[in-house]
């Protein structure tokens, strides 16, 4: 009796966990789809430019005020040095902390 109980147990932790993974699997197709609207896609001049890891051409977009190269053929997206890291640090902070950088006059895309 005591070992139903335990694997009742087992089972219900199982499935508060599975609840929960879906929960947030959720929430990230929700970001995803939010950052999608926020992907804006630049038209380029002249200037063509290959895929460094295949030989698709790269097309220009921009993420919260960022540019990013993303390969139309493998969909690699690159970027220049220390914008992986501003994008973060804008999705990342609040409102509040924007609003506090542009009253202080501080670039938030630093």
């Amino acid at each position: 009796m005591a070992d139903e109980k335990d694997r009742f147990g087992d089972t219900m932790k199982l499935m508060e966990r599975a609840k929960e993974d879906i929960y947030f699997a959720e929430k990230d197709r929700e970001l995803i789809e939010k950052l999608k609207q926020e992907l804006k896609k630049v038209e380029k001049g002249s200037a063509e430019f290959r895929c460094p890891k295949c030989p698709g051409h790269l097309a220009t977009y921009t993420l919260q005020g960022f540019v990013l190269d993303r390969c139309e053929n493998c969909g690699g997206v690159w970027m220049d040095r220390g914008e992986l890291e501003g994008i973060i640090r804008n999705l990342t902070r609040g409102p509040l902390g924007y609003w506090v950088d542009k009253l202080l006059g501080e670039d938030a895309k630093r």
